[in-house]
C-alpha cells in the first residue's frame, strides 16, 4: 500500500507495533453530520491478568485521536481525514483471549458543540454571523465561505432567532433553512479545525475522475446509481409582515435553488412538470425567499451514486464536499458529481474509499429513446405473458 497513515492519540503518535495490530480502521466524512471514526483493535490478557487497552487508560472518554493520511506519488499533501474524540466503546471477551476485540468508537470536534444545552436570543445579527461565534467560541476557524448567501439580520420587530438546544442542534437548524451544510472538519494537522456553514459547492475544478471503462485509467469496478422525483420542484412560502402589517400576506414562489445544475438538465427540467410545497415555517417577509431556495436547494439533490474505489487508483483524498468527475457512464450520468459521503477503510492490504455522490442535474436525453432505435414493429402478449413482435 503507497498510503501512509499516521494515527494519533491523546496529541501523540501511537508505536509503530500498534498499526500491525489494527483490525479495522474506519473514518466516515459526511456533508451534513458529524464524522466518525471506528477502531477494532485486539483486546489481550496483560501479565497482570487486566485487559489492553481498556485498563490502561489508553481510550478513556473524550481522548482525542486524530487520522491523517498521505497518497502515494509526487507532490503528495498530507491531509488531516479525522480529528475528534472518543465516546463509546463496544468490548467483546472470549474465553480465548485471541479472539476477544474492543470497538472504538469516536466523533469529530463538532461533538464539543453538542454538550451543553444553552438558551439564548440572538437578536440583530445574521445566520452567518451566529454561526461563525459559535464556530469561535469552541476553537474552530470559521470557513471563508460562511458569509456568502448570508440571512438578514433578525431584528428585535421581526423574528429573533431563539435557542434552546446545543450549539450542534442549533447550527444544524440554522444551515437547513439556509439551504447550507454544516460541519467541522481538519485538513492540515491536527487540532487545526474549520466550522462550515456553507452553500454546497458544485463549481470548481474537480478533485478526482471516476472512471468506469477506461482502459488505462479506470477506478473502480462498479458504481449504482438511482433517482427520486417524489420532492418539490417550486416552493411557495407567505408570511405576514410583521414590521407593515396589513389585511393580507405576503406570498413569495421560489422556482430555482440558487445552486448551479451539474450537468444540462436541472431537477425541475428532468422533472418535466411543476411539483409544488407549500412552505409553512414562520418568518420575515425577507427570508421567504432564502427558504424557498433551501427547500429546493435539499431536494434538488435527486440522484445519488454509490461506490467504492481503491484510493491509490483515485490518486487523491476524496473528502466531503469535493466536486468530481465520473467517466463512462452513458451521457445521463457521466459528468460533475458531489461527495456527499466519504467512507476511508485502512487495513493491511490497502486503502479503500467507498463513497456516495450526489446530482442535482441530469445530461442530455439520447434522441428517439432505446425503443425507436428498436424498429417500428408493434409488440403484443402472448399466453402466458411472453412477448412477440408485430402481433395486436
Amino acid at each position: 500500500m503507497s498510503v501512509s497513515v499516521q494515527l494519533t492519540v491523546g496529541g501523540a503518535p501511537v508505536p509503530s507495533a500498534l498499526y500491525d495490530a489494527i483490525a479495522e480502521l474506519e473514518i466516515e466524512e459526511n456533508s451534513d453530520r458529524p464524522g466518525t471514526l471506528l477502531l477494532r483493535l485486539p483486546a489481550d490478557r496483560t501479565p497482570r491478568g487486566d485487559v489492553q487497552f481498556v485498563g490502561d487508560g489508553t481510550f478513556e472518554p473524550m481522548t482525542n485521536i486524530a487520522v491523517t493520511v498521505t497518497p502515494g506519488g509526487p507532490g503528495a499533501r498530507r491531509q488531516c481525514v479525522f480529528d475528534g474524540y472518543v465516546v463509546a466503546w463496544r468490548l467483546h471477551l472470549a474465553r480465548a483471549s485471541t479472539s476477544s476485540s474492543i470497538d472504538i468508537s469516536a466523533q469529530d470536534a463538532s461533538w464539543l458543540m453538542n454538550l451543553d444545552d444553552h438558551v439564548a436570543e440572538w437578536a440583530g445579527l445574521t445566520d452567518g454571523q451566529v454561526a461563525n461565534a459559535i464556530f469561535a467560541s469552541h476553537g474552530f476557524t470559521p470557513a471563508p465561505g460562511n458569509m456568502a448567501g448570508d440571512s438578514p439580520s433578525h431584528l428585535p420587530d421581526g423574528h429573533t432567532l431563539l435557542q434552546r438546544e446545543t450549539d450542534l442542534q442549533f447550527l444544524r437548524r440554522l444551515a437547513r433553512r439556509n439551504g447550507k451544510l454544516l460541519r467541522v472538519a481538519c485538513a492540515g494537522p491536527p487540532g487545526v479545525r474549520t466550522g462550515y456553514f456553507v452553500k454546497p459547492a458544485v463549481t470548481g475544478p474537480p478533485a478526482a475522475e471516476i472512471s468506469l471503462t477506461d482502459q488505462d485509467r479506470w477506478t473502480v469496478e462498479s458504481l449504482d446509481f438511482d433517482w427520486d422525483v417524489m420532492r418539490p420542484a417550486q416552493v411557495t412560502a407567505s408570511q405576514v409582515d410583521l414590521t407593515h402589517p396589513g389585511p393580507a400576506g405576503t406570498e413569495v414562489v421560489s422556482a430555482g435553488s440558487g445552486l448551479g445544475p451539474l450537468d444540462q438538465r436541472s431537477y425541475p427540467a428532468y422533472l418535466g412538470r411543476p411539483s409544488r410545497l407549500l412552505l409553512t415555517a414562520p418568518a420575515d417577509v425577507a427570508e421567504l425567499g432564502q427558504r424557498g431556495q433551501a427547500v429546493l436547494a435539499e431536494s434538488g439533490f435527486f440522484a445519488r451514486c454509490t461506490g467504492e474505489a481503491d484510493a491509490d487508483r483515485i490518486g487523491a483524498v476524496l473528502r466531503a464536499g469535493d466536486v468530481v468527475t465520473i467517466a463512462g457512464a452513458g451521457n445521463l450520468h457521466s459528468g460533475k458529481w458531489l461527495t456527499w459521503q466519504v467512507r476511508h477503510r485502512f487495513s493491511p492490504d490497502g486503502w479503500t474509499t467507498g463513497f456516495t455522490l450526489v446530482r442535482n442535474a441530469m445530461g442530455p436525453a439520447a434522441p428517439g429513446g432505446t425503443l425507436a432505435s428498436l424498429g417500428g414493429a408493434q409488440s403484443g402478449l402472448l399466453p402466458g405473458g411472453l412477448l412477440q413482435a408485430g402481433r395486436p
